[in-house]
């Protein structure tokens, strides 16, 4: 007994000791009533002041062409430094499609059509790329194919954008077969695919996939959480159940967390009835798994409170919590929610990096989105206080990722915060959200 107890204290220690090791100390002083009245002050006496906000409670001028400097600079460097990157990563993880899709924003917010032409020469350089490996967004042809029909459709080259759209189409009868050795999750599984048809009805038009097709995709996961979930006799406490390489993960990359959001979009088109009975009670599980602080284990058999990043932990559970509160209705989801952006808040800034996945930008997303439920002004000063943890890029010491400049590990992602801080309203975390 005396000896499983200490080694309880060991585990619980090693915890807090890592939790520090991991991020940063937050040196911003949080969101009070105060700072949108310092500005109001400062704007009405024509005196400049360093917080985010304007007189008006908007992102201010000043912040705006801060990050705006900044970003040109980070592209730049960004460019330089993809000379020497794999040219034979496509993927939009850590490769060419993740550019690609960085320049599709870029030409979203400011329309400039050089940033379009800049998208279409990496699409082209991962569609000579593909290799039938994967069938995701994130890591597999999916996401080349995706982006590929959205850039050309955005050039008005009808026939190219049709033909990447019959490639991906093609890849359907892998993802639903039953015969199927692949995994359900966002990275590497169904999710992903799922994930790759609705951004194509969204950035082209509804029904440019058919719901017929997004309906088997959306069948088969729901026939394989079903099926784990009666293997491991949980069906009436956790009706869908995931696993990846036999680990159940609750997070957004790999896990529960990003599957049950993908199944709550509206896009997905899943009844009413199936989410009341199957989704809602699967997430209430995953609810009942979080930690004292608010933060979520990265599986369902992890004791330890270790990780706060979008991939595992808080920063992707977050987004379910606001969708199902969105679908359901019900305040347990946004308190929820709520407590994931404290643990953010105080654990966010991550030793990692500033990347998407697990950096500092990704987890800034969290307070991005609880602004777009909430219209709290609290978490948009906080995504721009994270934004500006961003702004002095590379001077904190972090650890360097293995692709450092691309879209989830690296400065793009980066890059792709900083462009949604300026432009909140319409901010999205990119491969994820819809």
């Amino acid at each position: 007994m005396g000896e499983n107890m200490s080694k309880r204290l060991k585990l619980v220690t090693a915890s807090e000791s890592e939790m520090e090791e991991r991020s940063f100390p937050n040196p911003f002083p949080d969101w009070d009533q105060g700072v949108l009245t310092a500005a109001n002050s400062a704007a009405d006496s024509g005196v400049g002041t360093s917080e985010p906000f304007d007189g008006n409670g908007k992102v201010s001028e000043a912040f705006q062409k801060k990050v705006q400097n900044k970003i040109k600079d980070l592209l730049q460097q960004m460019e330089e430094g993809l000379k020497t990157a794999d040219p034979h990563d496509f993927s939009a993880y850590t490769g060419w499609t993740g550019i690609a899709l960085l320049y599709l924003q870029l030409h979203r917010l400011t329309r400039e059509p050089s940033h379009l032409q800049r998208a279409l020469d990496y699409v082209k350089r991962t569609l000579r790329n593909l290799n039938g490996r994967r069938v995701t967004f994130l890591c597999g042809d999916a996401g080349p194919l995706a982006v590929g029909a959205v850039v050309h459709y955005k050039l008005k080259n009808q026939a190219e954008s049709q033909e990447c759209l019959t490639r991906l189409l093609q890849l359907q009868r892998s993802v639903v077969s039953t015969d199927s050795d692949i995994p359900d999750e966002l990275l590497y599984g169904r999710a992903g695919y799922l994930y790759a048809l609705l951004y194509i009805n969204k950035e082209i038009g509804p029904n440019t996939v058919d719901d017929a097709v997004i309906a088997k995709v959306v069948g088969a996961i729901l026939e394989s959480g079903k099926n784990l979930s009666k293997d491991e006799r949980k069906t009436d406490r956790c009706p869908l159940l995931f696993a990846w390489h036999k680990k159940q993960y609750v997070g957004a990359a790999h896990g529960l967390a990003g599957i049950y959001y993908m199944l709550m979009q509206p896009g997905a088109k899943v009844s009413q009835e199936v989410l009341n009975e199957l989704v809602r009670p699967s997430i209430d599980y995953v609810r009942h798994k979080k930690f004292r602080s608010g933060n979520y284990p990265s599986s369902l058999s992890n004791e330890t409170d270790r990780l706060v990043h979008w991939c595992h932990g808080a920063p992707g559970v977050v987004h379910m919590l606001l969708m199902a509160h969105k679908v359901f209705k019900e305040e347990k989801y946004l308190k929820d929610a709520v407590e994931c952006g404290e643990v953010i808040w105080q654990r966010g800034l991550l030793r990692k990096g500033y990347g998407i996945c697990h950096g500092t930008a990704g987890n800034g997303y969290s307070f991005l989105t609880l602004y777009h439920a909430t219209q709290e002004k609290k978490y948009l000063y906080r995504a721009c206080k994270f934004a500006e943890w961003c702004l002095d890029y590379g001077t904190h010491g972090c650890r360097i990722p293995d692709r450092p400049y691309s879209l989830f590990e690296g400065m793009a992602g980066a890059i792709h915060y900083l462009s949604d801080v300026i432009q909140p309203e319409t901010s999205c975390f990119p491969a994820f959200e819809l």
